[in-house]
């Protein structure tokens, strides 16, 4: 557990202290990188919840996302067309979809250890 935190703290803080920049043409792609990454991140967190986490789905859903995701986005590049949209609204949509059964489950985690105590 403290592994993830570990580099999670070292990457804000490289992230901070570096002055790194992407180039414009390439925001698209990072932009639906990101989404991905996190869409595959609150997949996995609400999957350990629900006890049935497969790592082999995990690492293959996430390549597949993000392949998927950046293939849209050459192909909308490549037609003129703002395609990489469609993928920013699907994983903008599982991502809170996700966030919101994770909140829910926490709570009635909570909730039922507060009866179990009573």
């Amino acid at each position: 557990m403290w592994l993830p935190i570990l580099f999670l703290i070292i990457g804000l803080t490289l992230g901070v202290l570096t002055d790194i920049r992407i180039p414009d043409a390439y925001s698209d792609y990072l932009s639906i990188a990101v989404l991905a990454a996190f869409d595959t991140l609150f997949g996995g967190i609400r999957a350990q919840l629900e006890k049935n986490f497969d790592d082999t789905v995990f690492l293959t859903g996430f390549i597949f996302n993000i392949s998927l995701a950046a293939l849209l986005a050459f192909i909308g590049v490549q037609l003129g067309v703002d395609l990489y949209l469609a993928a920013v609204f699907a994983f903008g949509v599982r991502l809170f979809r996700n966030l919101a059964i994770i909140r829910r489950m926490i709570i009635d985690q909570k909730l039922l250890m507060k009866f179990r105590k009573k």
